[in-house]
């Protein structure tokens, strides 16, 4: 399932629709803006809240929670010791853990784990920088299939690493 992210970027509170390939509306990314902590909500087209992210206020290393019904399925995490940043470990409250690696500022971009390829993040195909392309792959049957799931952390990878470039 490949669905389309179109930041805005001059947009108070980060706020932007996730299409389909047709353009229908899939999920819409809610940046609360004036928090003390980074968070957005991931809602379906009709506004109800699928999943909650939320930036880590105190922690070792720069890390953002995932959220379904108040409680945490996901943890995304910068690794420690790595002076390249080329890579964010996802723990997985159930099921093996994710690997994102690739060049996150050109969004460009692979999330894995044993089993291969979770989604391929990729803005090759668009003029405009503020798009991208997220490719689900909806035939695994574990929480990698899950396409709200996978814009979550896309969203995770881009507010952990957006001032990695400064």
């Amino acid at each position: 399932m490949k669905l389309l992210v179109r930041e805005r970027v001059f947009d108070i509170g980060d706020d932007f629709w996730v299409t389909d390939e047709v353009g229908q509306r899939v999920f819409w990314v809610d940046g609360k803006a004036m928090r003390l902590r980074t968070t957005f909500q991931l809602k379906d087209p009709r506004g109800n809240e699928l999943l909650a992210i939320r930036k880590k206020l105190v922690s070792v290393r720069d890390a953002m929670r995932i959220e379904r019904g108040g409680e945490t399925v996901a943890t995304v995490r910068k690794r420690m010791f790595n002076p390249v940043r080329d890579k964010l470990v996802v723990d997985l409250d159930q099921g093996e853990d994710w690997e994102v690696t690739g060049d996150f500022l050109g969004k460009e971009y692979v999330i894995s784990d044993a089993g291969g390829t979770v989604a391929h993040i990729s803005r090759k195909w668009f003029r405009l920088r503020d798009t991208y392309a997220v490719d689900v792959n909806t035939h695994r049957s574990d929480a990698g299939g899950d396409p709200a799931l996978v814009i979550s952390v896309a969203v995770c990878v881009e507010a952990l690493t957006e001032d990695d470039g400064d």
